[in-house]
């Protein structure tokens, strides 16, 4: 990765999947990593091995992400990579689904990315630089039964980087959105049939939308193991 470019990152909604693996890539790379979630206890042994920073966030509450980002700007400076990965998540039919619990995923999925999304452009713009990437899921692009509200926060959360790619990518703000269409198996596990998507080779996919020229920017792409019959 090319570190004179983007000086540091803000993941949110990190955990030991994919964030971890995005959070190993870029200390590796020498930057200064901040990566926040509702239990931020949880993520002390990330924090340890790699020398990044963990905060908490209520990502469904504008004030906690206007929080976090001052934080963050007080840890590492200004974020320039925001990664967004956080989701809400909860099954059900339609007929039982509880609203409240309906409300605080779909809060999380799409609403806390847009209050990501608006305190990084607030900071990105007047720099005219950054890049903000988003994970999205198969959900975003067709629903499946018995899960309702995952659907409607990722697919809220893909038309989110698709509106802002279009505001945003003229002003020199890269906007991608991720589609991660299968399973992540867990760190360090073994799938020898592929089946499952390695976390490792799905972060060096976020590392390589950011070492894009400007010239030949990706808003999506979508990333399914090479078994998956179409």
């Amino acid at each position: 990765m090319n570190t004179h470019f983007y000086r540091n990152a803000l993941i949110i909604g990190a955990g030991q999947g994919i964030s971890a693996s995005l959070t190993r890539s870029l200390r590796e790379a020498g930057l200064p990593v901040v990566i926040a979630s509702r239990a931020a206890e949880n993520l002390r042994s990330l924090a340890e091995e790699t020398g990044a920073f963990a905060l908490s966030v209520d990502a469904a509450h504008a004030s906690e992400m206007e929080r976090l980002f001052g934080e963050t700007d007080a840890l590492i400076g200004a974020p320039e990579v925001v990664i967004y990965n956080a989701s809400g998540y909860v099954r059900g039919s339609v007929t039982t689904l509880d609203p409240k619990s309906v409300e605080q995923a779909v809060a999380v999925t799409a609403l806390g990315a847009f209050y990501a999304v608006q305190q990084a452009a607030k900071r990105m713009v007047p720099a005219g630089k950054g890049a903000i990437l988003l994970t999205g899921a198969t959900a975003g692009v067709k629903g499946f039964a018995l899960s309702a509200p995952f659907a409607m926060g990722k697919f809220a959360l893909r038309g989110l980087a698709q509106s802002a790619a279009r505001e945003l990518m003229p002003k020199g703000i890269h906007v991608a959105h991720f589609v991660i269409d299968g399973s992540v198996r867990s760190a360090g596990q073994s799938d020898p049939s592929d089946a499952t998507l390695d976390p490792d080779a799905v972060a060096q996919t976020y590392i390589d939308m950011l070492c894009q020229q400007r010239s030949a920017w990706s808003s999506e792409i979508e990333i399914r193991p090479w078994v998956e019959r179409y």
